[in-house]
């Protein structure tokens, strides 16, 4: 039984070793901190949790000790699996990691299977609650398998939905394959540490927090995959109520008695606070942001939970049980102990120290010391771990036929992390066929045997250069500069990504050597189809291209042929998503036009307001609904109205999870830097302006590319009366504009708004709804029709069939009054500009509206006004 942990603790450590190595070289391997945690992660702690959850599982229900072929077998397809994990997903091999996800499924399967036999017919300890806690992680791990394996195949499909994927793996894993076996082994592992008796609370306690935290992450995980953000909060805050209880237990045992293993109590003790910290800095965080930017929120708080929690559990653990089941005797088990102690508390500050400053938000320095830190004490650990796990190999297995000690067990785990070691180093030096994730610097491959680094700007919608021109086999180096207000990555065909950039941040992808034509691209919904797209292209000899020491000419400040500047010049073919559309069809059932009747303005001169960037899936043609980037989900979006010298102040709030928007009001002068700037998901900005002038004025998405911000719905009108303005009987607010079919910033879409072939012409943001819903007058009322054109593309030539205009104000002058001689047919209004119009009806009638182009009318801009005695 020894000589099989010592084999399989072996492990453990080639694993923390191989952790440590890819966090030195995340400085030279972009993908190297993914590797760190997912060898730390799936490699030493997953070994880990699989040997003591059997240990402790046999001895908590004292049941038989499971066959050892089968154990042997089992962490070994579990590590096997791990192993092609890693592989699979570095080298771009999606084939390779769902291959190695099912491998590991079933590892984890295996395992549950095993626990729930050992609890049949077995005698069961007082702690027997406890094994529920093991299996209970091991359906955790199956969940976060099979989650990794979506988001590392490319199966979590949009970004709406790769967030809260993402964010389901990191707690299925961290706090169900990890927390939960932790909380359950310390109500047995606690005690014992600090040599008292357990509370004689303690089984029914366990109980209680397993159910609060196994069913609040279980409701937490599944809501976060399926976006429920508050739901995801409810799960969260049972988590945190059962970790709670169970402190509130352990903080109660304490005594005053000298702990068997002071190390090992303060080891425990500090990962479990950390485990709190992050738990409740987690809920907080979720409950203030949309998934998203929650994202940023959980990624800050990883090194709490890695090396504050789980790697100070595990080397605290390890510290007191490595004594307890590689030793002979107590005098043995003293001296192994003392060999694992040594330093401990100068180890501990720093690695604490090292968690703290990487968590902070404190510069790069402080946080790279804090990694630094954290690092060198497990390093630390691992040296002292490493010749006690050789000397206890030595002693525990004698040699076949002479009964002499024998260096196997050690030789033999120490050529697994041999062969893993090399494993690693010889995809990371591959020169073939990696997918194009990141190789040594300096690589050569097909011949060229040289380097090149480009530098590359993201802004204005633009990738700079957008071609870079290589010999074959020259080994390429991006570096990447995000110069733009909003956030891009870049990510490289069949090769490595960045991570979404902030403005001025700079990040480097190392292709490797190049020998084939590439292209690279922002991943945002939209920034691809708008032309945020590069290409890396293989020339026999190449003369030209971007980089540090380019030439002049080649800087990337020059449009590529054909590309004018003005707009991003990059499309693609349509592609199948469009919807034909049947205007005369019926709308479906609880379908309700928007009421175009104009509210007065209100009183008071300072009007707050609210406006909530999001995406709403509406209505926007007879059976036809469509996602819709929206104010207040609405499109257009509500309309604010009021008097001249009145004070706005609107709160833009961005609830759109997948991308940042702005705002630009029309109806006010001011500096647009701040007011007018990109907000990211999750932000809110206070936009004040006085309204100077009157008119109907139009107000918008500003965010790059525009075009597909109001061509998807982010626009409204605002009115602002002239002085004098008077009563009327009725006031309508018609908004006209383009409706382009398909989804959001696809490549199809955006093919339509730039050749201005919209599938149809809307007023009040929906085709034809006011033929099926007229608008009401009675004969002899007064009517007024404010207009604004949103565009992005057209105007409109607004017309009422069957009467004449009277009055008509365009764009803040009055061209027409009531007694004039004259009168006029159409409102025209240029993409941007309002107005309104002024008529009275003089008998019961259906009176149709239309926009005089019929293009537009015949394709949905036009409707009813039905006029009654």
């Amino acid at each position: 039984m020894k000589a099989r942990h010592l084999r399989a603790h072996v492990l453990v450590v080639a694993w923390l070793g191989l952790a440590l190595a890819a966090v030195a070289a995340q400085g030279a391997l972009p993908v190297a901190r993914w590797l760190a945690v997912h060898m730390f992660l799936l490699g030493a702690v997953t070994t880990a949790i699989l040997i003591w959850s059997e240990h402790f599982a046999v001895a908590l229900l004292h049941a038989r000790i499971p066959d050892e072929r089968r154990s042997t077998a089992r962490l070994a397809t579990a590590n096997l699996a791990v192993a092609g994990l890693l592989i699979g997903a570095w080298t771009a091999r999606p084939e390779l990691t769902a291959v190695s996800a099912m491998l590991l499924v079933a590892a984890a399967t295996a395992h549950l299977v095993m626990l729930v036999r050992l609890g049949r017919g077995a005698l069961g300890g007082r702690l027997k609650p406890v094994v529920s806690y093991y299996r209970a992680a091991t359906a955790a791990l199956i969940a976060g398998a099979v989650l990794g394996a979506l988001l590392a195949t490319g199966g979590a499909g949009g970004p709406d939905r790769y967030a809260g994927l993402r964010m389901a793996h990191i707690h299925v894993t961290l706090l169900g394959w990890i927390g939960l076996p932790v909380l359950g082994t310390l109500f047995m592992l606690w005690p014992t540490v600090l040599g008292v008796r357990m509370k004689d609370r303690t089984v029914e306690v366990s109980r209680t927090v397993l159910w609060l935290a196994g069913g609040g992450l279980l409701v937490a995980g599944a809501a976060l995959a399926l976006g429920w953000r508050w739901a995801a909060v409810a799960g969260l805050a049972l988590y945190a109520g059962g970790a709670a209880l169970a402190v509130h237990l352990f903080v109660r045992t304490v005594r005053g008695n000298r702990p068997v293993s002071a190390a090992a109590a303060w080891m425990l003790a500090t990962a479990t606070c950390w485990l709190l910290i992050a738990v409740a800095a987690d809920l907080a965080w979720l409950a203030a942001r949309p998934l998203a930017a929650a994202q940023t929120g959980v990624d800050a708080l990883l090194p709490v939970l890695l090396i504050g929690f789980v790697a100070q559990i595990l080397i605290g653990a390890l510290t007191y049980l490595l004594p307890v089941v590689l030793s002979s005797g107590p005098k043995d088990r003293a001296a192994v102990r003392g060999v694992l102690e040594r330093g401990w508390l100068t180890r501990l500050v720093a690695l604490n120290t090292g968690v703290a400053l990487a968590a902070l938000p404190l510069p790069d320095p402080a946080a790279t010391t804090g990694m630094l830190l954290a690092a060198l004490a497990a390093a630390t650990f691992l040296a002292l771990a490493v010749p006690v796990l050789v000397r206890s190999g030595r002693r525990l297995t004698p040699d076949a036929g002479t009964g002499t000690p024998s260096r196997h067990p050690a030789l033999w785990g120490t050529a697994a992390g041999a062969v893993l070691t090399v494993l690693a180093v010889l995809v990371a030096n591959s020169g073939g066929d990696t997918g194009g994730w990141p190789s040594a610097a300096g690589a050569s491959g097909a011949g060229a045997g040289t380097t090149r680094t480009v530098a590359v700007t993201l802004a204005d919608m633009r990738i700079r250069p957008a071609r870079i021109e290589v010999a074959a086999g020259t080994a390429l180096r991006l570096k990447i500069t995000n110069t733009d207000a909003q956030r891009h990555d870049l990510k490289v065909e069949d090769g490595p990504a960045t991570p979404l950039l902030a403005q001025g941040t700079t990040r480097v992808l190392d292709l490797g050597p190049v020998t084939g034509n590439r292209e690279a691209w922002c991943t945002l919904p939209g920034h691809r189809a708008a032309g945020m797209t590069m290409d890396i292209v293989v020339k026999d000899d190449a003369t030209t291209g971007g980089g540090e020491h380019a030439a002049p000419g080649d800087s990337g400040e020059h449009p590529a042929p054909g590309d004018t500047g003005k707009h991003p010049g990059h499309t693609s073919a349509p592609t199948d998503d469009d919807t034909a559309l049947d205007l005369a069809a019926d709308f479906t059932p609880g379908w309700q036009a928007r009421d175009a009747a104009l509210a007065p303005a209100p009183g008071g001169t300072v009007h707050e307001v609210e406006l909530r960037a999001v995406r709403k899936t509406v209505e926007v043609a007879p059976g036809v609904r469509q996602q819709m980037w929206t104010f207040g989900g609405t499109s257009p979006g509500p309309t604010l109205r009021g008097k001249v010298g009145d004070v706005f102040e609107v709160t833009l709030v961005n609830d759109d999870e997948s991308m940042g928007h702005g705002i630009d009001f029309h109806a006010g002068s001011l500096a647009p830097d701040r007011p007018m700037r990109t907000i990211q998901p999750g932000e809110r900005l206070l936009y004040r302006f006085r309204a100077e002038r009157a008119g109907a004025w139009l107000y918008h998405c500003g965010t790059a590319p525009m075009l597909q911000h109001l061509g998807n719905g982010m626009y409204g009108a605002v009115v602002i009366d002239p002085p004098g303005l008077e009563k009327i009987d009725r006031e309508y607010l018609l908004v006209s504009s383009e409706l382009y079919l398909g989804t959001p910033g696809s490549a199809a879409q955006v093919t339509k708004m730039r050749q201005n072939t919209p599938d149809a012409w809307v007023l009040n943001g929906i085709a034809n709804q006011y033929a099926h819903r007229p608008l009401k007058v009675r004969t002899g009322e007064r009517a007024r029709f404010w207009v604004v054109a949103a565009g992005p593309a057209d105007g409109i030539a607004f017309h009422v069939v069957g009467t004449v205009f009277d009055t008509v104000y365009k764009e803040g002058v009055h061209l027409l009054k009531p007694g004039a001689p004259g009168g006029a047919q159409v409102l025209d209004l240029a993409p941007a500009q309002g107005g309104f119009v002024e008529t009275t009806f003089p008998e019961a009638g259906h009176y149709a509206f239309v926009d005089h182009d019929m293009r537009h009318a015949d394709a949905g801009a036009h409707g009813m006004v039905e006029v009654s005695d």
